[in-house]
């Protein structure tokens, strides 16, 4: 076992993301050798997207490990040289949706052809909303919109500036009751990037503190549903029109806590096909390799 090691994790306050919440509050990131410091940026400072779009994580903010969207990994890796990853998987039972309004002629996802698609731009859902309505219309006729968070996401969907907008619980359920449509859902894929500071025993020591918050939260949900809900608490005090639009306490009762899943070690097979999907999508030079983004462990 690790000898209590320094890690500073950068934590995303997501749904999805709560096992890592959940493995520092209970100690088990200690427990398995790792002095975990959960790096978190204050919700009201964040204007676009948690992770700074022009700054590295890595060596600008001194970071161990992140998670990220598997595709954002892939790019960030490669272009701005910031870590290497080294897991992936889908962290939760939590699709993406894509939501329309009520009164709009969009009826299948094969009507998305041409429409703007609210999203917020090199983020994972950039990637994986194109990779979804790519399986209904042709690439050229994705039209994805940068619109920001998922408070301004719903804006711009209510005010008429995009057509669809991407969103993800708790904000799916909040649409669900602003009386938007969903017209499809899709699996949401992450990954986690580490500096050169992580190995393989590294490694092995978060993934375990992070099945042991996994089990717990599976076995008994509930037990976790408030911690499951402060984001969305958080959200409201950002964007208060939307929430009084709402019974926010039926909104509450909608939500349930999902199951969730570990992260695997790097799939090399798997992101190199990612990798050329972005290629062939011109999404990343063509120069990049699976050997230039994936950690030798």
């Amino acid at each position: 076992m690790l000898a209590h090691q320094s890690v500073r994790l950068f934590h995303l306050p997501f749904s999805f993301m709560l096992p890592q919440t959940v493995a520092s509050e209970r100690g088990y990131f200690r427990e398995e050798g790792l002095a975990v410091d959960l790096i978190e940026r204050d919700r009201r400072d964040v204007e676009v997207k948690y992770i700074p779009a022009e700054e590295t994580l890595t060596e600008d903010y001194d970071v161990d490990l992140y998670p990220i969207c598997k595709w954002e990994s892939i790019r960030r890796t490669w272009e701005m040289d910031d870590g290497r990853i080294v897991a992936n998987g889908t962290f939760a039972e939590l699709p993406y949706t894509v939501f329309t309004r009520p009164d709009s002629d969009l009826e299948t996802p094969a009507d998305l052809a041409d429409v703007p698609v609210g999203v917020n731009l090199r983020t994972g859902q950039e990637y994986t909303a194109r990779k979804a309505i790519e399986e209904h219309v042709p690439p050229d006729a994705v039209d994805l919109v940068g619109c920001g968070m998922p408070t301004d996401r719903l804006r711009a969907l209510s005010e008429g500036r995009v057509d669809a907008v991407t969103l993800i619980d708790p904000h799916s359920t909040l649409a669900d009751h602003l009386g938007f449509r969903r017209l499809l859902e899709y699996d949401n894929h992450m990954g986690i990037v580490g500096s050169d500071a992580v190995d393989r025993d590294l490694l092995e020591a978060f993934l375990c503190a992070y099945e042991r918050a996994v089990a717990d939260i599976n076995a008994e949900p509930d037990a976790f549903r408030d911690t499951y809900l402060e984001m969305l608490e958080a959200e409201e005090s950002i964007a208060p029109a939307l929430f009084d639009e709402v019974d926010v306490a039926a909104v509450r009762e909608d939500l349930t806590v999902p199951r969730y899943e570990v992260p695997d070690p790097v799939d090399r097979d798997e992101l190199d096909d990612h990798l050329a999907w972005m290629q062939a999508r011109d999404l990343l030079d063509g120069d990049a390799t699976i050997d230039d983004i994936v950690a030798p462990l």
